[in-house]
């Protein structure tokens, strides 16, 4: 895979994956000018109390289907082959060895998982392997993340919905915290699996072809993990 200027990562655990993931991968390329969109999904999320209801196979293939035609999007697999916890500082760090620089890479993250960045592997160096997108989320605002994670306010930036970042602060040598302003769907991967599994639509909250996926599938329908190449 070839390199590119400004890389954004779109990791999460997608079990599975929405449109709200979808809207916070465009609101960072939008706001800091990405060249790409690196969607990850992990294979062995380390913050979640239970494994991923669906196989690392089935979430990978809704990832794929999701991402078709979603302009500046690639889908990446450097996590769900690799074995071991899916640490961020680990995919940050395979990046680096493929000759990235710390300013070159941008995670992108929503605000509620933000809020708990001190509690991630290899906090607080992993702030400093590359740049964090922090999207806005529905009941987690952007205002509470200066008081929530004080020591990270002079690194932050505020992009209100539709700005761009300063072209300045992306020349700068450091890497940043971008907090950026933008309406995202009021959905989560939970919630989603929730109405699968009690007969309920999920129309509108993922994108058809993967509502068309997981029901030929029938993924969620139980409360075990479901799928091959589970564990």
């Amino acid at each position: 895979m070839s390199r590119v200027r400004r890389l954004g990562i779109l990791g999460g655990t997608f079990d599975p994956i929405h449109l709200g993931h979808l809207a916070a991968g465009a609101a960072a390329r939008a706001a800091l000018g990405l060249d790409e969109v690196r969607v990850v999904p992990a294979h062995d999320p380390p913050h979640r109390a239970a494994q991923p209801r669906a196989s690392a196979f089935h979430r990978f293939a809704m990832a794929a289907l999701a991402i078709a035609g979603e302009r500046g999007c690639v889908l990446s697999d450097t996590e769900v082959t690799a074995e071991g916890p899916s640490f961020t500082a680990t995919t940050l760090g395979r990046l680096r060895a493929c000759g990235y620089t710390p300013v070159e890479l941008f995670f992108i993250i929503g605000s509620d998982a933000f809020a708990e960045i001190a509690t991630w592997h290899d906090y607080p160096a992993v702030l400093d392997l590359s740049h964090f997108i922090v999207i806005s989320r529905p009941a987690y605002p952007l205002a509470a993340l200066r008081s929530r994670v004080l020591d990270l306010a002079p690194r932050m930036h505020l992009i209100q919905a539709g700005g761009v970042v300063d072209a300045e602060v992306l020349a700068a040598p450091a890497v940043s915290v971008f907090l950026v302003e933008h309406a995202t769907p009021d959905v989560s991967s939970s919630d989603i699996r929730d109405r699968v599994r009690d007969g309920r639509s999920i129309a509108g909250l993922v994108p058809p072809a993967v509502e068309r996926y997981i029901d030929r599938h029938g993924l969620y329908r139980s409360a075990g993990p479901t799928g091959p190449f589970n564990g």
